[in-house]
This record gives C-alpha cells, sequence and structure tokens, in this order.
C-alpha cells in the first residue's frame, strides 16, 4: 500500500510538471491561429489602475509564439521610463516549441539605452527593450512589466490586434479609476472582431478580445479602419509636474500653453541682437520669418526622440541656443523664441508625423500626437514649419506633415486645424528630352526633369547624395534600361519655389533588338510605369489612393539611319475616376518622332468593390508604356 501510495503520488506530480511545461507548447495553438501567421499571441493582458490625478499604475503580462524569423516584432518587450516614469518590474521567459522553459531574462540582462543621441540633456530619457536571438523556431516569450507613472495624461491605447500576419488567442483590457476624474473612452473598428465589453461603470472598464485570426496585408488598404483599438483618456490628468483640466481643445491648448510652455522660450541678449540684425528693416511678418528659418536650419541640428517619450515639456530655447541641436519640441520652441524676437507671431502644434496621414483624433480632447511642428499665422491661414530639418524649404510639408488634422496651441486655447493640402495635379513632374537609336541599337539620350509638390521631397536630397547613391537612384528609376550608363548629372534646387530641376546625360548598349533585319525597342525610354497592382481575391478591405500625382513628358526619338518604321504603337487615352492618360506619338519625319506622355493619379479612398478597376486602369498604363516600334532595315 505504501508503495501504491507512493506511486500515485509520483504520477500526480509528473504529471502536474507535464502540464506546466506543455503549457506554452506551440502545439496547442489551434490551427485556425497560425494559418498565415507568423506569431501568435497567446495572452495579451494590460491592467491600468489610476489611483488619482498624479498616479497611474500599468501592468502587461504578453505570451507570444513566434513561429518565424518574421514573427519577432510581435514580442513587443520595451518600455520607455524617466524620473516621472518608473519601471517597477520588467521580465522575461522563454520556452521551446514543446512548452520546455529555457531560460529567464531579469532586468539586468535587458538593454537599457538612452532614447537619443543628444547627450546629457537627453539622458534621463531611457528605454529598456529585450534582445533576444533564438536558436530555433517556434519558441514562446512571456513578457512581464510594471510601470508607475505620475503622467495620467496618456494613458495608453489598446489595440487587441496591431499587426498584419499575427494572431490574438486572447487580449485583455482592464482599466480600473476613481469616478471624479472625468474618465472617457472612444472604441474604433470593432465590428469585424470577436471583442466583448466585460465591464464599464462609473470606475472600471473592461474588454475581452479572443480568437481574432490573421489580418492579410492587402496593397493601398488604409491602416486606420482595419486594427481595433480603444482610445482613453482624463479630464483632471497630470503633465510634467502640473495637474490640468479640459474638457474642450480650447481648455487643453490654454492650460498647455500656460503651465507646460511658459518659460522656456527666453534667449540671451546676443542671440536676440543676432536675429534683430539679420531681418534688419524688413516689415513682412512672412519674408521675417523665412530669415529666421534659414539661421535655425543653419545653427541647429535635429537630435530624434519623439514627443512623449522625451516628455511633452521642450527644452530650454537657451540651452538649445547653447548646444546647437534639439528634438522637435526643442528645436520647435527654440524657432518660436527666435521668431519672438523680431515680433513674429508663432504657436507650437502637435500632430501625428507620418507618411500615412495620421489625424489628431479631434472630437476626442487627450494627450495625442508623436511630433511638433511650428505654425504662422499668415492671413486665414498658417504656414508650418518643419523645425527639424536643415534643409527643407521654408513651409514645405509634403510626405510627412501635410493634409491631417493638428493641433495648434495658442496662449487663448488650442484649435484643432487641417495642414496644407498638396492638390494632384500640384504633385507634378514635368520632364522634357531626347534620346537616339543608332544602327546597332544603342542609346543615347539627355533629360530635364523637374519635379514640384509632394514629388519634389523624393528628388531634392540627389543633391548632396553620394555618387554611387545617386547611380543606384537612377539605376532603379530607369530599370526598364539594360546596361544603363549615367554619363553626367546637374541639379538645381529652386527652394523659393520649391522645384527641382534634374538634367541627366545616358547612354546604354542594345537598348534596341536586332533580328531579322528588323529592330525593336520600347517608345517609352524616360518614365516607364512598371509597377503591377497586386491581384486580390475577394478583397475586404476599401483601398486609399493617400496621394495624387501628375507626370507629363515630351520627348523627341531620332531613329536610326538605314532603318524604315515598320509599325509604332497607336495613339491611346483612358479616363476614369481614378486618374486620366495619354500618349501620342507625332511623326516629324522618316527619321524623327515626338512622343508626349501624360498621367493623372487622383487621391481618394475607394471601395473594395472598385479595386479591380483600379488594377485594370494600372495594367493599361503599364502595357501602353511598354509599347514598341518595329524597324525595317532597308535593303
Amino acid at each position: 500500500m505504501k508503495f501504491k501510495y507512493s506511486f500515485l503520488v509520483f504520477l500526480f506530480f509528473t504529471s502536474l510538471l507535464s502540464a506546466q511545461k506543455t503549457e506554452y507548447s506551440s502545439l496547442l495553438i489551434p490551427d485556425s491561429l497560425k494559418q498565415n501567421a507568423n506569431a501568435v499571441v497567446r495572452l495579451d493582458q494590460i491592467d491600468i489602475l489610476i489611483s488619482s490625478q498624479q498616479s497611474m499604475n500599468i501592468k502587461n503580462k504578453r505570451v507570444v509564439t513566434v513561429l518565424n524569423e518574421q514573427g519577432q516584432g510581435a514580442i513587443d518587450a520595451y518600455e520607455y521610463y524617466n524620473k516621472k516614469t518608473r519601471i517597477e518590474n520588467i521580465q522575461a521567459t522563454i520556452f521551446d516549441a514543446f512548452g520546455n522553459e529555457i531560460k529567464k531574462i531579469k532586468r539586468k540582462d535587458f538593454k537599457d539605452l538612452c532614447a537619443t543621441d543628444g547627450g546629457t540633456v537627453f539622458s534621463d530619457n531611457r528605454y529598456i527593450y529585450l534582445d533576444y536571438t533564438p536558436t530555433q523556431y517556434p519558441f514562446t516569450v512571456i513578457y512581464e512589466s510594471e510601470i508607475e507613472t505620475s503622467a495620467t495624461a496618456f494613458i495608453p491605447q489598446w489595440y487587441p490586434l496591431n499587426d498584419y500576419f499575427l494572431s490574438v488567442e486572447k487580449s485583455v483590457l482592464n482599466v480600473n479609476y476613481p469616478d471624479n476624474l472625468g474618465f472617457k473612452k472612444m472604441e474604433f473598428n470593432f465590428s469585424n472582431f470577436k471583442i466583448i465589453k466585460a465591464a464599464d461603470t462609473s470606475t472600471r472598464l473592461s474588454y475581452v478580445a479572443t480568437n481574432i485570426l490573421v489580418q492579410k496585408q492587402e496593397d493601398y488598404s488604409p491602416s486606420y479602419i482595419i486594427f481595433p483599438k480603444v482610445m482613453m483618456g482624463l479630464e483632471l490628468f497630470h503633465l510634467e509636474g502640473v495637474d490640468g483640466n479640459a474638457k474642450t481643445w480650447k481648455e487643453f491648448g490654454q492650460w498647455y500653453s500656460d503651465k507646460i510652455l511658459t518659460g522656456t522660450t527666453e534667449l540671451p541678449e546676443e542671440t536676440k541682437s543676432k536675429i534683430k540684425n539679420l531681418v534688419g528693416d524688413e516689415k513682412d511678418l512672412i519674408k521675417k520669418a523665412r530669415i529666421v528659418y534659414k539661421y535655425l536650419q543653419d545653427k541647429s541640428r535635429y537630435v530624434s526622440i519623439q514627443v512623449g517619450i522625451g516628455g511633452w515639456k521642450p527644452m530650454l530655447a537657451n540651452d538649445v541656443d547653447r548646444l546647437g541641436y534639439g528634438d522637435c519640441k526643442a528645436l520647435s520652441n527654440y524657432t518660436k523664441a527666435l521668431l519672438n524676437a523680431v515680433d513674429v507671431p508663432s504657436y507650437v502644434t502637435l500632430l501625428y508625423g507620418d507618411r500615412n496621414k495620421h489625424d489628431i483624433q479631434s472630437d476626442f480632447v487627450s494627450m495625442q500626437g508623436n511630433h511638433m511642428i511650428l505654425s504662422i499665422p499668415n492671413g486665414d491661414n498658417y504656414v508650418f514649419l518643419e523645425c527639424t530639418s536643415q534643409d527643407n524649404p521654408f513651409g514645405y510639408q509634403a510626405n510627412f506633415t501635410d493634409d491631417r488634422n493638428v493641433l495648434v496651441v495658442k496662449p487663448d486655447g488650442g484649435e484643432i486645424v487641417r495642414t496644407k493640402n498638396y492638390e494632384n495635379k500640384d504633385n507634378s513632374q514635368i520632364s522634357k528630352g531626347n534620346y537616339s537609336i543608332d544602327d546597332n541599337g544603342d542609346f543615347s539620350g539627355k533629360i530635364t526633369i523637374v519635379s514640384e509638390g509632394s514629388q519634389y521631397s523624393q528628388k531634392y536630397h540627389l543633391e548632396t547624395a553620394q555618387p554611387t547613391e545617386r547611380e543606384k537612384r537612377y539605376k532603379e528609376y530607369w530599370d526598364n534600361i539594360n546596361n544603363l550608363k549615367i554619363n553626367k548629372t546637374t541639379f538645381s534646387n529652386d527652394k523659393e519655389k520649391v522645384s527641382f530641376t534634374e538634367n541627366a546625360d545616358i547612354s546604354a548598349v542594345n537598348y534596341g533588338t536586332i533580328s531579322n533585319n528588323k529592330m525593336i525597342f520600347v517608345v517609352n525610354g524616360f518614365n516607364q510605369n512598371s509597377g503591377i497592382v497586386k491581384r486580390i481575391r475577394n478583397r475586404k478591405n476599401q483601398f486609399e489612393i493617400p496621394r495624387g500625382y501628375h507626370d507629363a513628358d515630351e520627348i523627341e526619338i531620332a531613329l536610326p539611319t538605314g532603318f524604315t518604321v515598320e509599325s509604332i504603337p497607336n495613339n491611346f487615352e483612358v479616363n476614369t475616376k481614378f486618374g486620366e492618360y495619354k500618349t501620342e506619338i507625332i511623326k516629324k519625319d522618316n527619321s524623327n518622332l515626338i512622343y508626349k506622355r501624360s498621367i493623372f493619379i487622383k487621391k481618394g479612398l475607394y471601395k473594395s468593390t472598385e479595386y479591380d478597376e483600379y488594377r485594370l486602369f494600372m495594367e493599361q498604363i503599364s502595357k501602353n508604356d511598354n509599347a514598341k516600334i518595329i524597324l525595317t532595315e532597308n535593303q
């Protein structure tokens, strides 16, 4: 009996141990969650406790099974901290494919770095992250952290799913808060996901999301309408050592101006005098601002550190003046101080800086944004200055801060405004040139390309690029020309007009293919659109063309002697809701042609059912851009 009892105890503990080991086995994940997934989130639980206006505790437990190398980013194991935000706990445990523990990682084993390379001014802003290189896939990580902060102005947003090719077994949000702080929330994109609101009272909010399958990335999808999220905020909050109270953007902006920005724009008298001397007798406010902006670009350099990570209070203008560098907040605030010295009004402006036109959520008053710029009133509008750039033209915004809702912070309150919209045809590329084909099929040509609007930002860096970088750029642009040789390039950058001009002299052997006394070559030698729009069956999402553009080309073509034109492509024109395309070939004489081409694409948000129509439109463009001339050799 004693032996039998001992054996049963042994079996019990063996079974218990086995259960503990297999809990995180990748074999337990349902096939439906593994299908097309790079990683599976087994559990992502966030517990937020707001004890008071000045105290918030955030606990996170995240269990992720990484199925392949592309899934590494799903681990998401990092935290930022400073004097106002403490990391109370951070640790991780690694398990193999069968759920066996293979490594424990304590805080001392995490990488701990300064949040920027900016030096001692930013040394209090740091981040800590898990740096783990697996020996094999799949493996599982349990990541746990606890953060204590006084900055209740910024409550983390909840994303039960935040990436493509990622599935979620379970995601939980629990928020507890006093009933007197004006807690608020806003839900986005819940309809297609299994999300249950477990609690919603005057002191508690809770959500549970389960079995979220992989979302495949569909080209041209607008990210802001795909993934679910919850935004949260308080009407009574705390930031940078100061209590705040704001129900409207006007109240929020006035608080930010009075309590956060006050006292940050003092400058040395020597610098004020220097700026006044530079401006001289100029009276026009915008012209004065141009002079100040040029001074800023020549004097300072940008140190990368996002708004929120390095706090929300700008570095003192005095320090920027002395050190010559700063982050977006510091440089925007410094520019404001310089403009103050010559009586030009300006306002710091909070926004999301990215290529996807991410808006400040105008109907949800809270601390938002990851970037700061400067706004100068100009009649009924504003001129917006990107103060982190040393080479942007004055007031230029395309591709990073254009066409989105931003918060302008004025002394009398905040105001939501829309930044400059670069209209479709303003984003232009006008090309004029010529090329000749000799009787061996070799190509020799010259081209002048003038780019404006959003296309300017894609080009003007060529002026200061290294020769190898330029050559790579042109070989990618003219990838339709085999054996391409860049003989010479020159540039002209007109920052006043925001216009960039490229002049290129290029050549290539065997551009024309010769066979059986015939030569064949593509007419459009300089600006082929060969990008094929991917076919997507049963598309689910709307699709977006975020920025429109207009290209116009006029190219003279000298044909080789000793050949006669057998056939040339027909003129072609197509007009759709997405844009217009037109080609025309004019025969000047037996040896010279003029090729004209224009393409106009409209920005817009379109229905998923219209995607195939757009794809076919772009296929027509690609096909006609590849149209060929056939020449016959004279006998």
